[in-house]
């Protein structure tokens, strides 16, 4: 049996043939089309009423044909009929009254699969980093906008059956919307944020399924990738869904907060939605003010211990949670918590020693403080009194002052108790420090005089030399 063209002969004065010039890549190509495959059908408008559902799924099928947007100047005339179809079909589906007849559900929902369902191409800058580079941008924004336009108003339509929807939007087609989150244009992922939000409120059947794959694409963000574009538009859902649960919270959502929701903070990027990420923790301590505790104790566990701007970050939410927590609540975290508002008081990077002592600017704050003065003072003062002495920044140095006079208008006598012990405490350091310099400068001085000795040292008969017997020295 022959192997055919495959085994062929290699001839060397045979022309190699033309290398294809490589096609373009990414999410803005889908199919290829060409100005042959669409023609201008008629408006719906000016086709009588009983011929608009057949017209309206006709250029549903049309507008599923996708174009090059890397090459600007291909096929021009056939992504401006499809362009001008979009948009009539936006302003067709909101303005019209019964036109969601059940037979468009699945040509409707065939039009958006087609449009935003791809594979999202890799970065064009490997290193690209969120906080400092500009994202790439979405070539068919065009069309691609109008798309996501239609699919929201096809969900917000009066005429909706989420009945016959849940047919056409199934568990798949939730998954593959998900990942288009990791998207790195911000206009489309503001769409799918919308449009998700939107799906989660009609289908009641999908809402544990959406919130067990969110979770699952957190969990792969933290423990394997640490890079997902949609993390900050998917914790702002989460808020709103979590504003909803009812009471009292279930055992899932209890563990997502502590699995999840608490380990999202140990990411590098944190920055990049922290503010959402502190809002859906507040939610949680909102609704159920007994998971304080465990909410303060893994914020101290995943502290950050050599970034100033993540410990800033930190110290904004802790006032965030201190503006809910009860007093009750708040008596079992004051210790743990309060010892690392002193560490970070004491940190030599001024900002966060002045984001830590504005806490003191926060009225209910500093009424807990007041409540609790006899256990918070001790554990302060200290770092305090030190740093108002020592601190090479002012503005700190004042912001001190400001405090350690609170601190004194609260509890006077305490506050002189403290001061006392302070001092005394500082006197024994001293003492200390002055001791052990004497017993370092004596050792300086054997060591000296034991030096001087050992010249005078003879050989003995091995050749070695024989060191007089002397008992080792005693120090007074």
């Amino acid at each position: 049996m022959s192997a055919g063209p495959l085994v062929d002969k290699i001839d060397p004065f045979k022309r190699s043939p033309k290398k294809k010039p490589k096609k373009s890549q990414g999410s803005s190509r889908y199919h290829s089309g060409s100005e042959a495959d669409l023609q201008p059908l008629p408006l719906l408008k000016d086709v009588p009423a009983g011929e608009q559902e057949e017209l309206f799924i006709r250029k549903l099928r049309q507008c599923c044909l996708g174009f090059d947007f890397l090459d600007p100047v291909a096929d021009l005339k056939g992504k401006e009929i499809k362009r001008a179809s979009l948009t009539e079909l936006v302003d067709y589906i909101t303005a019209g009254r019964g036109v969601l007849t059940e037979p468009v559900y699945p040509e409707i929902i065939r039009t958006i699969t087609s449009n935003l369902f791809r594979t999202l191409p890799p970065s064009d800058n490997p290193d690209f980093d969120p906080e400092e580079d500009d994202p790439t941008l979405e070539a068919s924004w065009p069309h691609l906008q109008l798309v996501y336009e239609f699919f929201l108003r096809f969900l917000e339509s009066p005429d909706f059956q989420p009945g016959i929807g849940k047919k056409v939007i199934d568990q798949k087609f939730v998954l593959q919307l998900l990942e288009l989150f990791d998207s790195e244009d911000p206009r489309e992922r503001d769409f799918l944020k919308t449009v998700l939000h939107r799906i989660y409120g009609k289908f009641l059947g999908l809402r544990a399924f959406i919130r067990k794959q969110i979770n699952n694409i957190f969990l792969r963000f933290i423990y394997e990738t640490e890079h997902f574009n949609g993390v900050s538009e998917l914790l702002e859902i989460l808020g709103s869904i979590i504003n909803g649960f009812a009471l009292p919270l279930k055992v899932e959502h209890k563990q997502f907060l502590v699995k999840v929701l608490l380990p999202l903070h140990k990411v590098k990027c944190l920055s990049l939605y922290h503010a959402q990420l502190a809002y859906c923790v507040v939610q949680f301590l909102e609704k159920d003010p007994s998971l304080t505790e465990e909410v303060i104790r893994g914020l101290l566990k995943y502290w950050p211990k050599t970034c100033s701007q993540k410990e800033v970050m930190f110290l904004g939410e802790i006032e965030e949670i201190l503006d809910v927590t009860e007093p009750a609540q708040f008596v079992k975290i004051q210790e743990p918590l309060f010892k690392q508002i002193s560490r970070c008081v004491s940190s030599p990077h001024f900002q966060v020693a002045e984001r830590a002592l504005y806490l003191w600017n926060n009225e209910y704050v500093m009424s807990l403080i007041e409540e609790n003065s006899a256990a918070i003072m001790p554990i302060m003062f200290p770092a305090l009194y030190r740093i108002s002495k020592e601190h090479w920044n002012q503005t700190i140095v004042a912001l001190v002052y400001n405090v350690l006079k609170t601190f004194m208008e609260m509890n006077s006598k305490l506050f002189d108790e403290l001061t006392a012990t302070y001092k005394t405490e500082r006197q024994k350091e001293k003492k200390k420090e002055k001791e052990r310099d004497e017993l370092w400068r004596k050792l300086a001085e054997l060591e000296i005089s034991h030096r001087r000795r050992e010249p005078s040292a003879k050989p003995n008969a091995t050749g070695g030399v024989a060191l007089a017997k002397q008992s080792p020295p005693t120090l007074k």
